[in-house]
């Protein structure tokens, strides 16, 4: 398999994202059970779908895949690959109208009317204006305070691409092959037997009490739902499902935190080099490792 089939990866993630998993796409490639090139496999299923980065590339390289189940806690996301699914130049209509008021004014005058766009954004939780201040943001942060309020600040870009009309409707195309739900990945269940593929990229563990940002949901992913998420893969690994995990390894700050080697206990954990991107000191920044379980 390569991952650079020009011809069938067309549609790619239209939001940056926090952990979004291009970076990971070959590590993730190379570890895909053989099944997926047979009939054997006919459902992937991904639980947090995030930036959709790992289900846009196996929805286009898979042909064989006939049923694809997409869920996520956070709601807005949810929401907005259901608005471009299902009408993807609604979508773009609004989102050209947010781009040219964008980039016609000055520096001062884009913060201004970026604040605007996000409170009315909290008020309407509208997909184009999610999209819009994705884009314009401060790293192409989601950020929610408790109340579910989105809250990052303006970034500052000269010239951000905010509307690729090209990507969002190959993003549609694809998207018609999938049912994406909102809620609980314990939900997916249901779908999931010994002819389905499960990649998780759950909201990764913290790698120190100070590393996480305020919430990716009005729900943070605390260290009980990591453990509940362990117990869910025993009970889909005993139904016979593929899984392959990713998360952070907790070694990179303490070599004596064995969480995943104790949780995810009997399956294969392997480590791969991969970049953190948000981290508030330039220092944080760069090669770290983190961990791919897998069961088969």
């Amino acid at each position: 398999m390569s991952l650079f089939i020009e011809d069938k990866v067309l549609a790619k993630p239209f939001l940056k994202w926090a952990g979004g998993k291009g970076q990971l796409l070959p590590e993730i490639e190379k570890r895909l059970p053989v099944e997926m090139e047979t009939e054997q496999i006919d459902t992937y299923v991904e639980p947090f779908i995030g930036g959709g980065a790992a289900f846009f590339f196996i929805a286009q390289r898979f042909e064989q895949i006939k049923h694809f189940y997409l869920y996520d806690i956070n709601e807005d996301l949810v929401n907005c690959y259901n608005a471009i699914k299902k009408d993807v130049e609604s979508v773009i209509k609004e989102l050209k109208k947010l781009e040219r008021a964008f980039l016609k004014l000055e520096k001062e005058e884009r913060k201004e009317l970026f604040y605007k766009i996000r409170a009315k954004f909290n008020n309407d939780r509208d997909s184009a204006k999610l999209i819009f201040l994705n884009k314009t943001c401060f790293n192409g942060l989601y950020r929610v305070n408790r109340k579910g309020e989105y809250n990052v600040p303006c970034g500052d870009y000269k010239n951000p691409n905010i509307c690729d009309e090209e990507n969002l409707r190959n993003v549609s195309d694809v998207l018609q092959k999938a049912k994406i739900t909102h809620g609980d990945f314990e939900k997916s269940d249901k779908y999931i037997d010994e002819n389905t593929f499960v990649y998780f990229d759950p909201p990764y563990r913290p790698l120190s009490s100070t590393a996480s940002f305020t919430s990716y949901s009005k729900e943070d992913f605390d260290e009980s739902k990591q453990i509940r998420l362990s117990v869910f893969c025993r009970h889909i690994d005993e139904k016979g499902a593929k899984f392959l995990l990713s998360n952070s390894d907790p070694k990179n700050e303490n070599p004596n935190d064995t969480f995943f080697d104790k949780h995810y206990k009997g399956f294969l954990i392997e480590t791969v080099k991969a970049s953190r991107q948000i981290n508030c000191k330039a220092s944080g920044r760069g090669q770290i490792n983190e961990l791919l379980i897998i069961n088969y």
